[in-house]
């Protein structure tokens, strides 16, 4: 499984490294979305600047994810961007399978990195005690 998981994580890097700096360099042509509502969503991300930071996101989780360095840190970033990958291919364009992808190959990695979560996914957390000073 520990294979799985590095094989994983490289590869869930590269994809986000790569669509992270397509929507900085544009060398990845994406045709425009059919449905209307989708062109003007993504209009009103790109003319307000947002999709900057939605592409900035990628690419530093993408790079946290390739480096090995603070990969719990790139799975919570990356998380948040599959999320909205999701749900805008849920909603407005259809062909979810590169979200999909994303998603397995996310679940893999986080097996292997899942006691880094332990704190937060706790229904009790454990408390530090106050210091006195």
């Amino acid at each position: 499984m520990k294979i799985a998981s590095i094989i994983a994580r490289y590869l869930l890097g590269i994809m986000f490294t790569v669509f992270g700096l397509n929507g900085f360099l544009h060398f990845i042509h994406q045709p425009p979305p059919p449905n209307p509502l989708a062109l003007q969503f993504l209009g009103a991300v790109i003319a307000s600047h947002f999709a900057e930071y939605f592409f900035a996101m990628q690419l530093l989780g993408g790079l946290l994810l390739l480096s090995g360095y603070f990969v719990p840190l790139g799975l919570t970033v990356l998380a948040a961007e599959l999320y909205n990958i999701i749900a805008f291919h849920l909603t407005l364009a259809p062909g979810i399978a590169i979200g999909l992808v994303g998603c397995v190959l996310w679940v893999l990695v986080f097996i292997q990195y899942r006691e880094s979560f332990k704190g937060i996914l706790s229904s009790k957390p454990a408390l530090v005690p106050h210091a006195e000073v």
